[in-house]
This record gives C-alpha cells, structure tokens and sequence, in this order.
C-alpha cells in the first residue's frame, strides 16, 4: 500500500507522476533527455542501463517497465534483457555496452568518482566522453526515480500486459507526454 494517498489507479511512477503534474513534467522532459533524444548509445540500450540499474535497486516497477522498454527497441528482445540483468557479463552484448554497464554499476552502488580501471576499459571497448557521461546520468538519475517509486511504495501494475502496452507508448510517445491526459484516460 502506497505510503501516500494517490487519486488515481495508475501503477508505479505513472501514478505519482499523474498525481503530482507540477513534477511530472521536468521528470519526463529528463527521462526523455536521457533515454530517447538524438545520443551515440541507442535508445534500446539506454533502456537497458536504466533497467539494469532498477534492477540492481530492486525497484521491480522500474526494472520490468524500462525491461519492456529495451525489449521492445533491441535486437534480441526480452531473452536478451533477461541474461542482462542476469548477468552482464555472459549477456550477448557488445564489449562496449558491457563496459558501460560496469560503468552504471559502480555509480548505482555509491556516490563517488567511477574507478579508473572502469572507466578505462570502457574506453578500451570504444566509449566516448558522451557514451561516459550519459551512462553516469541515467544511472544517477535512475537512482532518483528508483528511490522515489520505492520510497513511496508505490503499487505493481494488476494487469501483466501494462508494461507491454506501455512501452508501445514509451516507443512511440516518448516520456513527456501529458500525465494528466493519461490519469483521465486510465480512470
């Protein structure tokens, strides 16, 4: 049961969001910043960072919402999200997006400086400063939204296809949309 009363019946961020539209609006226009505006790293696997941090938060909204997300934007779908937040290093993914997956890793575990050797390897695999920078964004940023779905206990979609449906949305819409327009329509 959410730790706050929310007058909508929308699942996970998308019910904070449509509850508080003041907010919703610069946490989308930021998610769609990171995960979906022109990038050197496809927006499939954005997604897949910002999953794989969920998943490492253990935010299970985050986690198989971004999951769908990925899936629906990466050769290979959902068999290749799973060995992901499997295990990164066994997935079937470039050298590249494994070493920024490492990347993530490290500044989801704690605030500090990413360690040399990491970052010196996904150099090595072919990552650049803005491949570098956008990694440790989503995964900081991920960090926030994990930590505002999780602190506030928000509830799991009933419906199994909603993230399904969603990341149709997501792939098509993008993340600024108009959250009130989707409370009304949801209601």
């Amino acid at each position: 049961m959410p730790h706050i009363r929310i007058d909508n019946d929308l699942p996970g961020i998308s019910g904070l969001l449509a509850q508080r539209t003041d907010t919703a609006r610069p946490l989308g226009l930021l998610a769609d910043a990171l995960l979906r505006a022109p990038s050197s790293l496809p927006p499939g696997e954005r997604e897949l960072i910002a999953a794989y941090v969920s998943e490492l938060n253990a935010t299970q909204f985050c986690s198989a919402s971004h999951s769908a997300f990925a899936a629906a934007q990466l050769d290979g779908g959902a068999e290749l999200v799973a060995a992901v937040l499997k295990d990164p290093d066994t997935a079937a993914v470039s050298p590249k997006l494994r070493a920024l997956l490492k990347v993530a890793a490290e500044v989801q575990a704690a605030a500090r400086p990413v360690a040399e050797e990491t970052v010196a390897a996904a150099r090595a695999a072919g990552a650049d400063d803005t491949d570098l920078h956008d990694t440790v964004l989503i995964a900081a940023a991920f960090c926030m939204y994990n930590r505002y779905v999780n602190g506030l206990a928000t509830e799991l979609p009933a419906d199994p296809g909603h993230y399904d449906r969603a990341a149709q949305r997501i792939v098509t819409e993008g993340y600024g949309r108009d959250r009130t327009r989707e409370a009304q329509t949801s209601a």
